[in-house]
């Protein structure tokens, strides 16, 4: 079975939000509005994602 995947695009400026919130969004690989990376579906990434969810939309790519 093929491994479940995450692509996950930047959709709201950090700008304004904590130091800690910025350094996730880059640390998912993110720079600008409307960049996408693909991740692993994993529960560290899970994780970064529920702490930046009202800056990225996220969908499951198979």
């Amino acid at each position: 079975m093929a491994e479940k995947k995450l692509r996950i695009t930047l959709v709201k400026s950090p700008i304004g939000y904590s130091k800690r919130q910025k350094g996730t969004v880059r640390a998912l690989g993110l720079r600008r509005i409307n960049d996408t990376v693909i991740h692993k579906d994993t529960p560290v990434i899970r994780g970064m994602i529920n702490k930046i969810i009202h800056l990225v939309e996220v969908e499951e790519v198979l």
